[in-house]
């Protein structure tokens, strides 16, 4: 009888064999986990490795996890194949992204960078972006003088943090994925907004202090105080009243589409009023120059209680000097003309 040959294909039997292809997507067993790359079981197709720079940012596995890879090169060195599981979750990602975006989700991500335009995120295996635009008013950068570096450094300060978005434009063609945490807040601050009422009494804390005044957020929702509504003092710079994280009780002068005005001078007794009390018209009193201009001088009258001289109150018309009438810090005597309580004004004559 003569020795039957077994052959391979014996062997194999009904077992089909397919050679890889360069953007073919595989199922794949986890071998073994290293510090630059992970190795997986491709089963007739041998083994293939994919480098650290495939996996997606934050994917973590195990030996014996089931995962999907896409073939960047059927064989490398030793005949294994190079992998990528971020091309494979990427390809499966855009129609997962696109899903979300009509449903108008919202959804939480982490961003896993920063520039100083905004978020990096990456979602589903597609890497998209969060512009500064689109923050809250809770994580939007208010620094002063637009300082770049301080911008960097605050946004910074949210990467690997949970953000609450909505997918605001998506294109696979151009490869533009872009997220707002504005959108997915917008109902719920529109609900806010319709609570608040000008003249309502808040709290909230300053997120920037800049030239014109300063930012609070209030429960969610920004707010500006202008510099001229911190202080019924003269305010030359706000920073000399708040600093970023302070808590500040403010009156709510205004609202706007999506902006609070405030005033923190509102919610403190006014001491010029309480001051002017003491001046009537007629009254002669004793000032000091603190302000020479071309049509008159302020004097002040107390520590709150500044008034004007007006030109045409000097005695000489029009033609009057006030240069060469007054002299800064220097006592003169006046009389009250008028006392508007309403706007905060008195009018003085010289004596």
């Amino acid at each position: 009888m003569a020795k039957q040959t077994i052959t391979m294909d014996d062997l194999l039997g009904d077992v089909q064999y397919k050679q890889l292809a360069t953007g073919e997507v595989v199922e794949a067993t986890v071998l073994n986990v290293k510090k630059h790359e992970i190795w997986l079981d491709l089963g007739l197709n041998g083994i293939g490795m994919v480098p650290r720079r495939e996996i997606g940012f934050g994917q973590q596995f195990n030996i014996g996890d089931k995962v999907v890879a896409s073939v960047v090169e059927p064989e490398i060195e030793d005949g294994q194949a190079l992998l990528s599981l971020r091309r494979a979750a990427k390809d499966r990602g855009w129609d997962e992204v696109k899903a979300q975006f009509e449903k108008g989700e919202t959804i939480e991500v982490t961003a896993y960078d920063a520039n100083r335009g905004g978020m990096l995120v990456e979602l589903e295996g597609v890497r998209g972006f969060l512009p500064v635009s689109q923050l809250s008013a809770e994580h939007y950068p208010r620094v002063g003088s637009s300082d770049k570096d301080e911008i960097l450094q605050k946004l910074n300060s949210l990467i690997n943090k949970p953000i609450r978005v909505r997918i605001l434009d998506v294109d696979r063609k151009s490869n533009k994925l872009i997220f707002s945490e504005k959108e997915a807040i917008r109902e719920d601050m529109q609900s806010r907004f319709e609570k608040l009422s000008v003249g309502d009494k808040v709290s909230g804390v300053v997120t920037g202090v800049v030239d014109f005044g300063a930012f609070v957020n209030v429960d969610g929702i920004e707010g500006l105080v202008h510099i001229s509504e911190i202080s019924w003092e003269r305010v030359e710079n706000p920073s000399d009243y708040v600093k970023i994280g302070d808590e500040i009780n403010a009156q709510i002068i205004a609202i706007d589409k999506d902006r609070l005005s405030l005033s923190m001078k509102q919610t403190q007794e006014d001491p010029w009023a309480k001051e002017a009390e003491a001046f009537n018209k007629d009254d002669v009193i004793e000032g000091t120059v603190t302000r020479i201009t071309p049509f008159g001088a302020f004097i002040q009258l107390s520590p709150a209680v500044e008034a004007l001289v007006h030109i045409s109150e000097l005695g000489e018309g029009q033609s009057a000097d006030p240069e060469k009438l007054f002299k800064l810090n220097e006592k003169k005597k006046f009389k009250v003309l008028d006392i508007d309580r309403e706007n905060r004004k008195i009018s003085l004559s010289l004596q």
